[in-house]
C-alpha cells in the first residue's frame, strides 16, 4: 500500500496537508481525493485498474469453444489442433460477422493456462532453438523403428512403423508379435508396395535391422538384403543417438496417445491391427501437422512435385551426401585441401559421408557408423573421427 493510502487508511491527522505532500511527493488533489473517498466509504480499498471493457479480448463463447475442445480433441488438442477446429467453427457460424477473430496459437494457450488446462514445462527446450533436419522430396528417405505395445490382457506386441523424412507420412504401421527381422521386412515391404521404395532407409542399431541369422560374418543382414534389392540403401545411425531418427521416435508418442484413448483396448494382434489402420487413415489424411503448415502428410505427398527414390539422389537444403573411397593411407579428400583420416583397415572401400553444415558423418558401405567429427576450416588434416559409440 503507498504510503498515503496508509495514512487515508489509518485516519492519521498530517496537520498541514500542503506541507506534508511537498515533503512526501504526493499531489494535493490526489490527497484530498483519497480522503474523501475513505470517509465516503467508509475505509480505504484500492479499486480495480481493469478497464471496463476491453475490446481486443477473446470473446467469452470462443473461450467456451476452445475450453471443449480441450476436452474433446484429446490426445490431439495442443493449441496448433484447437486453432485448426476453431477456423471450422468460425466459418460455419460466421465469427467474423459477430467480430470475433480466430484466436491465435498464443492467445488459446494464454486461455487455457487461465483456465488451468495447461501443463507448463519450463525445463522444455524452445523450439525455436533446434535446427529443423529433413529430406526435400517424398521418398528420399524413409525411417523405421518399432515401439512395444501393452495389450488389453496384459501382453506384449510391437508396431513397426515407417514414415517418410519429407511428408511425414505414415507409410506402414505394423503389429508384430515381437521385433524381428521377419516383421521389420514385412513393415517396410508394405512401405515399398503402397508407395515405391526410397533412395535412403534410416533405422537405428535395433536387433530387427542389424542382427545377423547365423553369425556376424554372414553377410548381409535379412533387413539390409529386403531393402538393397529394390536399389535403396540402407543407413543405420549412430548408437546412443535417437534424434537421428527423430521424427518415427517422436511419432510413437502421437501413436500411443492415440491408442490410450480408444473405448475398446485391443486384445490381439488382429484387433490391434484393426486399430492401427484406423489410425494411419486418420493421421495421413485428417491430422495436420505443424511441420507441413497445418496440412496433412497426405496433402504434402501429392501435392508434391517432384519424388525421390532409388535412381534419383536425394536433394536437401541442408545436407550432403558423399560416396568416397579411402586411399591407401587410409584417408579420403573432403574438397578444398582437406583431408580426414578413416582408417587403413578400410583402405579400397566406398564409405558414405553425410555432410550436415560442418559436422561429417561417416559409414560403411552396409550403412553402419564409423565416426563422426566437425570440420576445422583453419587446418588442411582433420584429423581422426570420433568413433560410434
Amino acid at each position: 500500500m503507498h504510503l498515503m493510502d496508509a495514512v487515508v487508511a489509518a485516519g492519521a491527522d498530517v496537520g498541514n496537508v500542503s506541507e506534508w505532500c511537498r515533503v512526501n511527493g504526493v499531489d494535493r488533489r490526489t490527497f484530498y481525493r483519497h480522503r474523501e473517498r475513505a470517509r465516503a466509504e467508509g475505509q480505504w480499498s484500492p479499486r480495480s485498474r481493469r478497464p471496463v471493457t476491453v475490446p481486443h479480448a477473446t470473446a467469452e463463447p470462443v473461450v467456451a469453444q476452445i475450453v471443449r475442445l480441450r476436452q474433446e480433441l484429446a490426445p490431439d488438442n495442443g493449441a496448433d489442433f484447437i486453432h485448426d477446429r476453431l477456423e471450422v467453427l468460425a466459418a460455419e457460424r460466421d465469427w467474423a460477422g459477430q467480430g470475433w477473430p480466430v484466436p491465435s496459437r498464443a492467445t488459446i494457450n494464454r486461455v487455457l493456462d487461465r483456465k488451468g488446462l495447461l501443463v507448463s514445462n519450463p525445463r522444455k527446450r524452445p523450439r525455436s532453438s533446434w535446427r529443423r533436419f529433413s529430406y526435400a522430396r517424398p521418398r528420399d528417405c524413409y525411417q523405421i523403428d518399432a515401439t512395444e505395445i501393452v495389450l488389453a490382457d496384459g501382453s506384449k506386441a510391437v508396431v513397426f512403423d515407417v514414415l517418410d523424412d519429407c511428408t511425414r507420412m505414415l507409410l506402414a504401421c505394423q503389429a508384430a508379435r515381437s521385433e524381428t527381422a521377419a516383421a521389420a521386412c514385412t513393415a517396410i515391404s508394405a512401405a515399398f508396395t503402397e508407395h515405391g521404395p526410397p533412395a535412403i532407409v534410416l533405422s537405428d542399431n535395433g536387433p530387427a535391422f542389424t542382427a545377423h541369422p547365423r553369425h556376424p560374418h554372414a553377410g548381409p543382414t535379412q533387413f539390409a538384403r529386403t531393402v538393397t534389392t529394390t536399389g535403396a540403401r540402407l543407413i543405420h545411425s549412430s548408437p546412443y543417438h535417437p534424434q537421428t531418427c527423430g521424427k518415427v521416435e517422436r511419432h510413437h508418442q502421437t501413436l500411443k496417445k492415440w491408442l490410450a484413448r480408444q473405448p475398446h483396448p485391443p486384445t490381439t494382434l488382429t484387433s490391434l491391427q484393426t486399430l492401427l489402420d484406423t489410425y494411419r487413415d486418420y493421421y495421413n489424411t485428417r491430422r495436420g501437422h505443424s511441420a507441413l503448415g497445418r496440412h496433412t502428410p497426405h496433402h504434402a505427398w501429392t501435392h508434391a512435385e517432384h519424388h525421390g527414390g532409388p535412381t534419383h539422389p536425394p536433394v536437401q537444403t541442408d545436407a550432403t551426401i558423399h560416396r568416397l573411397t579411402v586411399s591407401k593411407l587410409g584417408t579420403i579428400y573432403l574438397g578444398h585441401r582437406k583431408r580426414l583420416l578413416i582408417g587403413r583397415e578400410h583402405t579400397g572401400n566406398t564409405i558414405t559421408i553425410i555432410r550436415d553444415g560442418d559436422r561429417i558423418t561417416a559409414y560403411t558401405s552396409h550403412g553402419h557408423p564409423i565416426g563422426h567429427t566437425h570440420l576445422d576450416h583453419t587446418k588442411d588434416w582433420q584429423g581422426t573421427l570420433t568413433p560410434a559409440a
